[in-house]
């Protein structure tokens, strides 16, 4: 269907004849202009052109303020998905520290995790030039360290007194899952088979008394005392 703009909606419609589509999707017919704009009217709908090119050309009764509106809204949600792809770059030294090198990586990872792609420089200074092995070993690192998120689009070479390399995002269906660091497993201390286990008592200790105490007892009782057997 033609965009909003070029549509021709009911007097705009300057053709003899028609062939119609109903507000349902059903096929009414070939009509004539007037016939076919008296059949939307009816309705309190309009008559949109829809295939202005067919053989005679195809109208549908419809609402055509919400028919606009809708195809407004699928525009805009349309460029929201889109993405300008912009190119980004990140310069780098031969000898460049650990932690400098750290951080810089981590801004091309960001860009290319951005959609953006990424132009890794290494620059060469004086004497540095006729090592540029150096710079080879050092965008090698970079490719390894981000092939996660990227792949490379131009390999490493030389630009005047710079390497150069390309690097583009990859899909997210073909990234690598990021590699997580082993969690500690929590040791379980497993009990002795022949260790003694206490079990407590459902009813609680009970403290028997003493020889002393049961004689005590006796004599209150009336027992008669047992003579001792000692010679």
């Amino acid at each position: 269907m033609a965009t909003t703009k070029e549509v021709r909606v009911n007097d705009r419609i300057r053709i003899p004849s028609v062939r119609v589509i109903g507000p349902d999707g059903e096929q009414v017919g070939i009509l004539g202009i007037r016939e076919a704009l008296a059949y939307a009217q009816e309705r309190q709908l309009d008559l949109v052109e829809v295939s202005p090119t067919a053989k005679p050309p195809v109208c549908r009764v419809m609402d055509f303020g919400k028919f606009k509106y809708e195809q407004n809204k699928k525009q805009q949600k349309a460029k929201r998905k889109q993405h300008v792809t912009h190119l980004k770059e990140v310069k780098l030294r031969p000898k460049i520290e650990e932690h400098d090198y750290r951080f810089k990586v981590e801004h091309g990872r960001r860009f290319l995790e951005l959609h953006d792609k990424v132009k890794f420089t290494v620059t060469f200074r004086g004497r540095e030039l006729a090592h540029p092995q150096a710079g080879h070993r050092l965008l090698e690192k970079v490719i390894k360290d981000l092939e996660g998120v990227g792949h490379v689009e131009i390999p490493a070479r030389m630009e005047g007194r710079s390497l150069v390399l390309l690097m583009v995002p990859r899909p997210l269906a073909g990234r690598a899952p990021e590699k997580k660091p082993a969690g500690v497993a929590g040791s379980t201390k497993q009990s002795s088979a022949t260790g003694s286990t206490k079990q407590p008592s459902s009813g609680g200790s009970v403290k028997q008394p003493s020889a002393a105490g049961l004689a005590k007892q006796n004599a209150a009782a009336g027992a008669p005392k047992q003579p001792s057997t000692k010679p």
